[in-house]
């Protein structure tokens, strides 16, 4: 093994907890660098790992012990960082999505030269999606022809002491919650050749349900209900609903049909699993044994695997497909009409089933 690969952190919000539980003890990585907008956040990370400083993100994405830059930022954010670190001839791994829209997306992947972009979700290279791929693939439903995603809720501030990103540019059940759908039905069917949108805003405010600012309400400046049809190159058409204006579903997360048999898929917002397989006429579901996939991962792997050999699956060109899959969903719903796609992207291979062990320490 070589040195540890340098990341600095930008952004240090809820979810970088999950990242740093991934990357923090992994010994291919060195937490080298953290910036936020909060100073104290940095410091925290900061004292928390040998040898990391707390930065500004110029000093942070200038600082030679940095290679890579984990972007975490809120979506507004996303491109501005990036550029920075690209600049400055680093890689970049963001959250999702790239950018808040196409044109930004495309931006960051035209800057990048000879460093690599990756983008969540990294969720799809876990047991649960990666299973499911590798039984599409092998036949298991003969030729797919349809899918269904679907995701509900009453929305994030129930719970997000700071929800007011998911109701701005960039946010919204569709961009928020769609990559992980999304990215998935991209990895199970390939790229998408156009598509067709219908979408609504029943409210324009929600009020804070937690936290110091509890009751507090803030605009909705995006729609809240989105649904649609994809209709992908290889043939298949899958039927997606994005929702912060539900109170629950019952509905399988995606389920996959073929002519000779459906799949039914665990959340792709989670790593494993299991995926269930029915054929016609049967009257039970069989549970598929995990057959492929990053076994036990968590938020990073993804930057983990663009790393070795083969890997870089969550490659930036598959997050500005699926970023123009869903403002062509929202453009489709505005205007009315049937969207045809500009971007494309190649399938990434699958990933073998690899022990937790084994990624961990490598």
């Amino acid at each position: 093994m070589g040195e540890p690969h340098g990341i600095g952190i930008v952004g240090l919000g809820v979810i970088s907890a999950q990242y740093l539980e991934t990357l923090g003890s992994h010994p291919g990585i060195r937490i080298a660098a953290a910036a936020d907008l909060d100073a104290s956040r940095a410091a925290a990370v900061a004292e928390r790992f040998e040898g990391c400083r707390a930065l500004s993100v110029a000093d942070l994405a200038a600082d030679p012990a940095v290679e890579t830059v984990l972007n975490l930022t809120i979506p507004a954010a996303h491109a501005e960082v990036a550029h920075i670190a690209l600049d400055a001839g680093k890689n970049v791994f963001g959250e999702k999505p790239l950018a808040p829209n196409v044109s930004e997306a495309r931006g960051i992947l035209d800057a990048a030269g000879s460093s690599w972009v990756g983008c969540a979700p990294d969720t799809v290279l876990g047991t649960g999606v990666q299973t499911a791929r590798a039984a599409v693939d092998d036949g298991e439903i003969g030729r797919p022809v349809a899918a269904v995603a679907t995701w509900i809720s009453p929305g994030h501030e129930a719970w997000h002491p700071h929800p007011d990103f998911y109701y701005r540019e960039g946010g919204g059940p569709l961009l928020d919650m769609g990559p992980y759908y999304l990215t998935t039905l991209f990895h199970l069917l390939g790229p998408v050749a156009r598509v067709s949108g219908a979408s609504s805003r029943p409210r324009s405010v929600r009020r804070i349900g937690s936290g110091p600012r509890a009751g507090e309400e803030i605009p909705v400046e995006v729609d809240t209900h989105v649904t649609g049809t994809l209709e992908h190159v290889g043939g298949a058409v899958s039927t997606v609903t994005f929702s912060f204006d539900g109170a629950a579903t019952d509905a399988a997360p995606i389920e996959v049909h073929g002519e000779t048999g459906t799949l039914s898929l665990p959340d792709p917002n989670m790593f494993d699993g299991t995926v269930r397989l029915r054929r016609p006429g049967g009257g039970e579901w069989t549970s598929l044994e995990e057959c492929a996939g990053y076994a036990q991962a968590g938020r990073g792997i993804g930057l983990l695997d663009s790393l070795v050999p083969g890997g870089r699956r969550t490659d930036g060109a598959i997050a500005l497909h699926v970023l123009e899959i869903m403002t062509s969903l929202l453009t489709s719903a505005r205007e009315g009409r049937r969207i045809e796609l500009t971007t494309t992207a190649e399938r990434p291979a699958l990933v073998p089933l690899t022990p937790q062990q084994q990624w961990s320490s490598r």
